[in-house]
């Protein structure tokens, strides 16, 4: 959510940042905010002046009933009756202006970064660097689900009977390589000097506005039925959500938390083949970053975070891209954003294994998130990356390391966290 003194000051820079957005439904949206935003000033100034004429009428009252004036102390008593009247009304129209306004304001788009390529969707997002050479191997790599039903680490089938379309289980060896990579990448961020953390896994209405837009949140949560509860998409929705409310001193600041939790979308929609599997899921773990920070410091924080997943990356032998996501492929509350794409030796192509977001103020005005330092009260600002999630992770893992008579490489750094193995072989 933007400041409305921004938009206040600055309507024409808000409607471009609408059209860069490809949002021009909303551009009415800024005209609405300004005329409540004027009208609410308007009775906050009639307010003041009723509360202010209320206390002083009050001494006035008590000065002629001392001196024994009866008949017109009642009449100023009428004043102040129908003054109090008048304030009433005023105060719940405040009420009723506000709640409108803040829901225009949370539909209006956060200020895109400068940096920030202008483009319709995904296909416009723009590729900055690569890291590690992309290699295709001179056999054919199968498909993600043939690897894993060959090395006995998967069953979909009894996933399907049990809860449906987008579920599975992971047995053996490769289920012992999904929890080795949370637990590497744990470590990982440890030892980056980011504090570990197991967060709650529903959070409530109010956080959930808080961290997303309403699309996002009507695309991706799954809402417990008859409770005020939601299923976590992501640990950043809680981790953030810790913080709703809440005034931090300037000194505890950054703040730099790691999580590990699993996470339950609907991912909506129909995806080719090259997606189902375990590509796009309802239920996956993840380990995930946070930063809560000062304004000058948080463009410093996003270079950081999604170099830490490049570097995770590459730690295990796997090729990476990262791309700056264009305007019309940000979501609403982003500044900025850049995906990390993982080579697929069988697709001869990069996919998508983690996203770093710089979300400015934006979040933090919308959850109520603040720091206190010698400048007085002001608007944190906040970040978030994926570390590693490990579905698409083993997809990643397995293409890259898988050799010619079927069996899996497993990165040296992987190995202590499976007992010193160094490779999975297929069962005969």
């Amino acid at each position: 959510m933007i400041d409305i003194a921004l938009l206040r000051a600055q309507p024409e820079l808000v409607r471009e940042n609408i059209k860069k957005k490809f949002q021009e439904q909303k551009l009415p949206l800024v005209d609405e905010a300004l005329v409540l935003d004027a009208r609410r000033r308007a009775l906050q100034t009639e307010g003041d002046s009723l509360r202010a004429s209320r206390n002083a009428l009050s001494k006035q009252i008590g000065l002629l009933m001392r001196e024994k004036k009866v008949e017109e102390a009642n009449a100023v008593k009428a004043q102040v009756n129908a003054d109090a009247e008048r304030l009433a009304a005023v105060e719940k129209e405040t009420e009723e202006v506000e709640a409108k306004l803040k829901a225009i304001m949370m539909r209006i788009p956060n200020i895109v970064s400068k940096d920030t390529p202008v483009g319709k969707d995904d296909s416009e997002n723009v590729e900055r660097q690569r890291f590690l050479e992309p290699k295709v191997p001179g056999f054919e790599v199968p498909y993600h689900l043939d690897i894993l039903e060959k090395l006995s680490g998967i069953d979909i089938d009894s996933a399907r009977r049990t809860s449906g379309q987008g579920f599975y289980y992971l047995t053996g060896d490769i289920a012992r390589l999904h929890s080795a990579v949370l637990t590497y990448a744990r470590d990982f961020m440890i030892n980056k000097g980011f504090t570990y953390c197991i967060p709650p896994f529903m959070i409530r209405s109010d956080v959930v506005t808080g961290v997303m837009s309403f699309e996002e949140m009507d695309g991706m949560m799954y809402k417990i039925e008859g409770e005020d509860l939601y299923l976590i998409g992501t640990s950043e929705h809680s981790m953030i959500g810790r913080f709703m409310n809440t005034t931090l001193e300037e000194k505890q600041l950054p703040i730099t938390l790691t999580s590990y939790s699993p996470c339950f979308r609907k991912e909506k929609g129909a995806h080719g083949i090259e997606e189902r599997g375990i590509y796009r899921i309802h239920q996956f773990e993840k380990q995930e970053m946070i930063v809560i920070c000062k304004p000058e410091e948080s463009e410093m924080w996003y270079d950081r975070m999604w170099n830490y997943t490049v570097e995770l990356f590459v730690s295990m032998g796997i090729p990476v891209r990262t791309l700056e996501c264009c305007t019309g492929d940000l979501a609403d509350l982003k500044y900025r954003s850049v995906d990390v794409e993982a080579w697929s030796p069988r697709q001869k192509k990069y996919f998508e294994v983690g996203s770093c977001s710089n979300l400015t103020d934006a979040q933090a005005r919308r959850l109520g998130i603040r720091y206190k330092g010698e400048e007085g009260s002001k608007f944190a600002h906040t970040l978030n990356n994926t570390v590693v999630a490990p579905p698409r992770m083993l997809i990643a893992l397995l293409e890259n390391h898988l050799r010619a008579d079927g069996s899996v490489n497993i990165p040296e750094v992987l190995r202590p966290y499976m007992g010193g193995k160094t490779e999975i072989t297929p069962k005969k």
